[in-house]
């Protein structure tokens, strides 16, 4: 048993005061509150909240900060630049990377992830001999970082409607839905034997890259057990383009292959329709938004508040890794409804703690987000003190907090990061400066 006292922490939806957390076996056995510190309690000095949920990643992505501004530009020349690093990518230096920025994650507060995984061939399409080399790189570098790792396996079988892969995206397919669904049954039993502690789900990249027949047989025939995630709408020309071909929405289109249901996490969802907005709702989907990402794309402003007036579950993910910061994820989700909206408080700070922690918990196949009895033991605590905290209203300080301020970080009981340090990797920065250059 290890006791944990903090002075205040995130109980529900509201701070408490004098709060001790009981942990056995990584899990939450017992919570109190308005309690004192005793001498055997590990004292944590700030505001507790529950871990944050990290709903949307692709690592390798954090290749592209900071070099990708130049030129302007839009999403889509963006994307070219993400093929270049994607197709230099081998299942040693994919785990170096990934290690290095689950490791900036667990830092920074994230203490589970959805990895939103395509690359997984050889730069020549054939696969790796030993199969799901790719795959067992990410689960060996969550592994090491101490992260909740939920490995969402993609399908991506065309450029776009009626267009076969570009060269550049070869190493993203499989033949078919068929194959793609074979090739994700063995993988979830060989991780079921190497790496139980992963959650391995699905994932149809987008209505562009799936055909119709395949998103059919998907919706007929994957495990409706396991988490499924989709970028939905992130782009106008996506939404025109399958209206062209199919004479629908992307939302509407994936209603139809009977893919649209509590187990959906749409990501971005930027450029809905009235319809789109009440179907998702109407499901209690998912809608992961990626504020910092869809604003360094100029994807837009998306409609989280009025997918969560529908009944859609909110959460945060933080795609590209333009910024790994789950407490400024949690602000510009505020203030892009501020910008579209010109008013303030369209979130409550207890709603922003939800989308950032229980929100993702669907989208990560796993009961986290909770400070709760039963629930595991992952927390962050943040500094009440510092230049950007001082003063602040501690129901607050998701509004003025940032990683920066985040001390210690707690997953399944242990310490796993303090001071921005990880406690088994050491410095970020010299993780992430030695991936990036490698």
């Amino acid at each position: 048993m290890t006791r944990f006292w903090a002075p205040r922490a995130w109980i529900g939806d509201a701070v408490a005061n004098g709060v001790r957390v009981t942990a056995s076996g990584g899990l939450i056995a017992s919570v109190e509150t308005e309690t004192i510190p005793d001498a055997t309690d590990h004292r944590l000095d700030g505001l507790v909240l529950p871990g944050a949920v990290n709903a949307h990643s692709h690592a390798f992505h954090r290749l592209l900060r900071g070099r990708t501004h130049g030129d302007g530009g839009s999403f889509w020349t963006w994307r070219e630049l993400m093929y270049r690093e994607a197709g230099r990518l081998d299942p040693a230096s994919y785990e170096r990377v990934a290690t290095a920025v689950y490791a900036e994650m667990v830092a920074a507060g994230w203490t589970a992830v959805a990895e939103f995984h395509y690359v997984h061939h050889a730069p020549d399409a054939q696969s790796y001999d030993p199969p799901h080399a790719m795959e067992r790189a990410l689960a060996r570098a969550a592994r090491a970082a101490g992260i909740r790792l939920t490995l969402l396996d993609t399908c991506y079988l065309s450029s776009g409607f009626g267009q076969p892969l570009e060269p550049a995206q070869r190493r993203f397919g499989d033949a078919d839905a068929g194959a793609w669904l074979a090739r994700l049954s063995a993988l979830r039993e060989v991780f079921a034997d190497e790496h139980p502690e992963v959650v391995v789900g699905g994932a149809v990249h987008s209505v562009r890259a799936v055909p119709v027949d395949a998103l059919e047989r998907i919706g007929a025939e994957l495990d409706p057990a396991i988490p499924l995630h989709v970028h939905l709408s992130e782009q106008p020309a996506e939404n025109a383009a399958c209206l062209e071909a199919t004479g629908l929405t992307p939302t509407a289109l994936l209603a139809r292959s009977g893919l649209v249901s509590e187990r959906l996490s749409a990501v971005h969802a930027t450029h809905l329709t009235d319809d789109d907005i009440a179907a998702l709702g109407a499901a209690a989907a998912t809608i992961v938004m990626c504020p910092t990402t869809e604003a360094d794309l100029g994807d837009g402003v998306g409609p989280a508040r009025r997918l969560a007036d529908a009944g859609a579950r909110i959460a945060l993910g933080t795609d590209q890794h333009a910024v790994v910061d789950p407490l400024l994820e949690a602000r510009a989700l505020e203030h892009g409804e501020r910008l579209a909206s010109g008013r303030r408080g369209r979130f409550s700070p207890a709603e922003l703690v939800a989308a950032l922690t229980r929100g993702g918990a669907s989208a990560v196949g796993r009961a986290v987000g909770r400070i709760a009895v039963g629930e595991p033991c992952d927390f962050l605590v943040v500094d009440e003190n510092s230049a950007r905290t001082a003063g602040s209203d501690p129901g607050q300080l998701v509004l003025t907090a940032t990683a920066h301020d985040v001390a210690r970080v707690i997953i399944g009981g242990r310490e796993r990061a303090t001071g921005g340090a990880h406690t088994d990797l050491g410095p970020v920065g010299d993780l992430l400066g030695k991936a990036v250059l490698a």
